[in-house]
């Protein structure tokens, strides 16, 4: 069924007709896939300094684009839709840029805007978990012309990095400037592992037993800005008494322990990793969740560390006893990432 079919209001062309055109709509939203968020486990702030980095998907949180029925508008689809068509004009001058090499169907997207195209999301904004980088991944899907397509295969090297530089120029509309790397994430929906500036790879977790370990997030409940706490990182730096080489070495420790189900290691750089910032990053912990960072590093019944930039959002937590750490922290609201 074209497109072209619909370019006058459905709505105003009998019954039959906008119910032919709510058909049409109802098979897009099938065809439209979610994206899901995405979590950096590891590499928050070191990878500034090219650190290794991990990130994954995470499906509790998803987007995609959708059309709804014109009787169920609400403030927010409009927003969204709005903001769509702002994102829109910016990519048509990023187009017309001779080192951008995508271009998009801007007729279709055009049209779809009209018809009340909008971001169904469930990610949280300001929470460093990908919601523009969603957002991003399900544009370039749904209107790159000449797009690199994954279809299940796993990517090469060349594919990952070229999809990064394109993802950070479309992102950059979001933030001033972009890495591209959760839109990166949300596109390939699998574990990308950074191990240095220049070289990204796909890679996969191992197959853990989980009979009493876990990965997890706690909900801080605010939602925060990355520029000035990146910000304040780099000023940091430029101290002698901060030590962003321990950073670096517990960073890829952890890694590489976790990819190589070295759950021991794992636990024990954890925790070094998890002073290290409760000590030097303390103005990046919400002042409610410092007790109970400082509780898990004296009874070792968990740790916690930045998710993200940190400054609210979500925070990261790892234990070997996942119902003890439950009970401990029972006023939190936690949702298990992984189990180890």
């Amino acid at each position: 069924m074209s497109l072209k079919r619909f370019k006058a209001n459905p709505y105003h062309l009998g019954r039959g007709f906008a119910t032919e055109f709510r058909f049409y709509l109802n098979n897009l939203n099938v065809k439209n896939p979610y994206f899901n968020s995405k979590i950096l486990l590891f590499g928050e702030y070191s990878i500034i300094k090219d650190s290794m980095g991990l990130a994954l998907p995470y499906d509790l949180f998803q987007g995609r684009l959708i059309f709804k029925n014109v009787t169920q508008v609400s403030s927010k689809i409009l927003q969204s839709n709005q903001e769509l068509r702002t994102f829109v004009q910016y990519l048509e001058q990023l187009t017309k840029q001779d080192d951008f090499p995508v271009q998009f169907d801007f007729t279709s997207l055009h049209f779809d805007l009209e018809q009340g195209l909008f971001f169904e999301s469930t990610i949280p904004q300001g929470f460093g978990v990908g919601s523009s980088g969603a957002l991003t991944a399900a544009l370039y899907y749904g209107y790159a012309r000449n797009k690199i397509k994954i279809n299940g295969h796993i990517p090469t090297q060349n594919e990952i990095l070229e999809l990064k530089r394109i993802f950070a120029k479309m992102e950059s509309h979001f933030h001033g400037s972009s890495s591209g790397f959760d839109p990166l994430i949300c596109y390939l929906n699998r574990p990308l592992l950074i191990k240095n500036k220049s070289e990204i790879e796909a890679t996969s977790l191992p197959d853990f037993k989980g009979d009493r370990g876990a990965i997890f997030i706690l909900n801080t409940g605010r939602a925060r800005r990355t520029e000035p706490l990146v910000s304040l990182f780099l000023e940091k730096c430029k101290s002698d008494n901060f030590e962003v080489d321990k950073l670096i070495e517990y960073n890829n420790t952890c890694i590489k322990s976790l990819l190589t189900a070295q759950l021991d290691t794992l636990f024990d750089t954890l925790k070094e990793l998890s002073y290290f910032q409760y000590k030097n990053l303390q103005p990046m912990i919400p002042t409610l969740y410092r007790k109970m960072w400082k509780q898990g590093l004296q009874t070792n019944d968990y740790n916690l560390k930045l998710c993200g930039a940190g400054g609210g959002g979500f925070i990261l937590g790892f234990t070997q006893n996942l119902e003890k750490t439950k009970t401990l922290l029972a006023e939190q609201q936690i949702r298990i990432v992984c189990e180890l």
